[in-house]
């Protein structure tokens, strides 16, 4: 069972149940607070010193099968090349979990997931099922991470997947690459821009 969710309920929900094992895998600077063991590719056990801190040598998860009760996995999905794997070892290490991801729009404004990211992520309401197909540039990226972490405030579930799973996550992979969207071009959405903006002037 996979469904969407909100960062609130899921900090909440941990909050109330502090005899859980908690894991926080490739969290990078920002942990989730709850979390007793820090997983990531670096080494960033100077910066958790207070938390449980293991360093990610391989693809397989250093764990045991259902070693914790909840796992997070927070903007790290859309960076693994071997995503069906990566999804597999969080249904073996956990009984549950929560995903959060871009979407497609924050994807395609921010410079830094250009090359960063490798998927595009969305999420089927009807048959509870989380979507991932290769990543497509649609428009030049214009915005940087600290920005979009600004606007996030305003527009989170336009810019944000926040989803909850339960036992097993439900989701399918589309592996194609062909697709027919003609890219934007922002220098051409300017220039239309200011001459509309000239027109109104001269009006």
């Amino acid at each position: 069972m996979i469904k969407r969710t909100s960062k609130k309920y899921i900090n909440n929900l941990l909050q109330n149940n502090t005899t859980w094992n908690i894991l926080d895998i490739g969290c990078g600077y920002n942990a989730n607070k709850f979390a007793k063991v820090i997983c990531d590719v670096q080494d960033l056990s100077n910066h958790y010193k207070d938390k449980k801190f293991i360093k990610l040598k391989e693809k397989k998860l250093p764990f045991k099968d259902k070693e914790f009760d909840f796992v997070v996995a927070s903007h790290v999905m859309e960076h693994v090349e071997d995503v069906d794997f990566f999804i597999k070892e969080l249904e073996r290490v956990s009984k549950k979990g929560y995903i959060e991801l871009p979407t497609m729009l924050e994807d395609n404004l921010v410079f830094e997931n250009k090359k960063d990211h490798l998927w595009h992520m969305d999420f089927d309401d009807v048959e509870n099922k989380l979507l991932i197909s290769k990543k497509v540039q649609y428009f030049e990226p214009v915005l940087t991470v600290s920005t979009i972490k600004k606007l996030n405030e305003v527009f989170r579930t336009s810019l944000v997947l926040e989803l909850i799973w339960e036992d097993r996550i439900n989701y399918i992979v589309n592996q194609s690459t062909e697709d027919t969207f003609k890219k934007i071009s922002v220098l051409n959405l300017l220039k239309k821009y200011f001459s509309k903006r000239l027109r109104m002037l001269f009006k």
